[in-house]
């Protein structure tokens, strides 16, 4: 089995009857796994009709929906290469994204193919435009809301065939597209399947839109949740709380943002989620007093899973939350780092020695001894090739060696004499000081320990092997006496030998965040904003 509509097909032949996907804010119709088949066959039968054929990119600018489940499906099926990119990345990087993917095809509700109408540029490859809702003829071929059921064929595909380009999040730099052939999908689903034990019987509502495949393929009935997927942390609780008690959600994919809102909601009103029995967090690091909060609305035997991976190799590794609350929170308090867990089946992990520039080889992979801090690189069966259209990051991400490639995570940890994997930080936002490096992660954890500080973010002013290090704060509310805080800060940084050398501190209302996760902190760009805030106080 390559392509992974044959998953949906084989699920629909052994499960027909059981329900396979539901939408409450659409019309909340039910929708078996023999329905969701036969639209989806409708729906790859009209695509033929309409000229895509296997190898072609097709953009799918589709909200979570039926919809959206059928299409995507529909187009593994026909054999077309399906381009996801997430909307709120912003419109420069959206633009820039389209433009060097070059789609052939737009399958996109109308708001997006006015917006491919008033952009020209970057969408100058389509030549072909199928919309999703009323277009009025104007915005392309309109797809038929109800087609007649169909039987679903999936065009022949091999494991090397591209099926799908996914775009990262651009926290570290702009958006890049990552080539998933069929392989990727089917590995993952196999890691997914056997790892967190997920299959027919289980109910998902999955914060993710893309993890409702995974779900569907798997066999487990998907709900899709009222909620804008690229802003996580606005998230409706009450909305997210209804469907998981009604539909008997028993796990649920999203970012610690979502789950943070969530846990508070439900303990400042005493509720808790009884069905609810496997959560996954991801997305950035996981704070254990956030796992602990979470694990006392769920049910006693509820498992807390923390997969650690990236677009282009995910997952690859994965703590319990037992594990982080019982033994490894106090040690990252302490500013060791984020233990991570352990490597999963099949994947190969290592730390080797820091390099901003292109590596190849056996040597260039030569593991560091445990404890010593490096760059983590991955190989395995969900780990990604190449970028696509995108040499220069091919050069600097993938590392050939003989017959495989590691591909370099652009993260900084070590592996403990157990194993486990500890994360420090983003490799492009170490401080290099004059005296040494600073990862954020280790330093930061200091400060979070602070009361009044809701998180804290770690930056580098000047040039590399000088820079300034900048503790910039975000508070829990407002700060009544800021040099106060700032002296408490400063004490906290002289109790660890680690942070001593940081003196600089700020308070930023609300940190720039992405968009997938809403977590990951964009340092960049409070690194330009304190370099403003030294000078002007030079």
């Amino acid at each position: 089995m390559s392509n992974i509509a044959h998953a949906l097909l084989d699920t629909a032949r052994r499960h027909g009857g059981r329900v396979a996907l539901i939408a409450p804010h659409a019309d909340g119709r039910p929708i078996t796994f023999a329905e969701l088949a036969a639209q989806t066959g409708a729906y790859a039968e009209f695509l033929r009709r309409e000229g895509i054929r296997p190898g072609e990119r097709v953009m799918l600018m589709v909200r979570p929906s039926p919809e959206f489940i059928c299409l995507a499906f529909a187009l593994f099926a026909v054999g077309a290469v399906v381009i996801l990119i997430d909307p709120g990345m912003g419109y420069r990087n959206l633009l820039a994204c389209i433009g060097a993917v070059k789609p052939a095809t737009l399958i996109a509700i109308p708001r997006a193919q006015l917006f491919s109408r008033l952009f020209r540029g970057p969408f100058a490859s389509v030549r072909r435009r199928l919309c999703v809702g009323r277009g009025l003829g104007l915005l392309g071929v309109e797809l038929p809301a109800h087609p007649p059921a169909a039987e679903l064929t999936v065009a022949p595909s091999r494991d090397s065939d591209l099926a799908a380009i996914i775009f990262t999040t651009g926290s570290t730099g702009p958006p890049k597209g990552v080539r998933y052939e069929h392989r990727i999908f089917n590995a993952q689903l196999a890691m997914i399947r056997d790892h967190y034990r997920i299959g027919p019987g289980q109910v998902d509502q999955p914060a993710f839109p893309l993890f409702a495949l995974f779900s569907l393929a798997l066999g487990a009935t998907a709900v899709i949740p009222d909620m804008d997927p690229t802003r996580p942390a606005r998230v409706n609780p009450v909305k997210f709380i209804r469907t998981i008690n009604e539909y008997q959600v028993s796990y649920s994919f999203g970012s610690p943002a979502i789950w943070k809102v969530i846990a508070r909601h439900c303990q400042e009103r005493g509720l808790r989620l009884p069905s609810l029995k496997k959560v996954l967090m991801a997305g950035a690091p996981v704070p254990g007093e956030l796992i602990a909060r979470l694990a006392a609305i769920l049910p006693e035997e509820a498992e807390i899973h923390v997969p650690y991976g990236a677009t282009e190799a995910l997952p690859i590794v994965s703590i319990t939350g037992r594990e982080v609350t019982g033994e490894t929170w106090a040690l990252t308090c302490k500013g060791q780092g984020a233990c991570l867990g352990r490597a999963l089946p099949g994947i190969e992990l290592r730390v080797i020695a820091m390099s901003d520039g292109h590596l190849a080889g056996e040597r260039a992979v030569t593991p560091l001894p445990p404890g010593e801090v490096g760059e983590i690189v991955v190989r395995g069966p969900v780990v990604t090739a190449a970028y696509d259209h995108n040499e220069s990051e091919n050069w600097l991400a993938k590392i050939p060696a003989h017959d495989t490639i590691w591909h370099r995570m652009g993260d900084l940890g070590y592996l403990d004499e157990s194993g486990r994997l500890w994360f420090c930080g983003r490799k492009a936002h170490r401080v290099t000081t004059r005296d040494g490096e600073l990862y954020t992660i280790c330093c930061e954890a200091i400060f979070n320990s602070h009361p009044l500080v809701a998180r804290s973010a770690l930056v580098g002013v000047g040039e590399r092997g000088g820079q300034r290090p900048v503790l910039i704060i975000e508070p829990k509310g407002r700060v009544a006496d800021q040099e106060r805080l700032f002296a408490e800060l400063r004490a906290l940084a002289q109790g660890h030998r680690h942070t001593a050398g940081i003196a600089d501190f700020m308070i930023h209302d609300s940190f720039p965040v992405d968009i997938r996760h809403n977590a990951k902190i964009f340092r960049e760009k409070l690194a330009v904003w304190a370099a403003g805030r030294l000078s002007l106080n030079a």
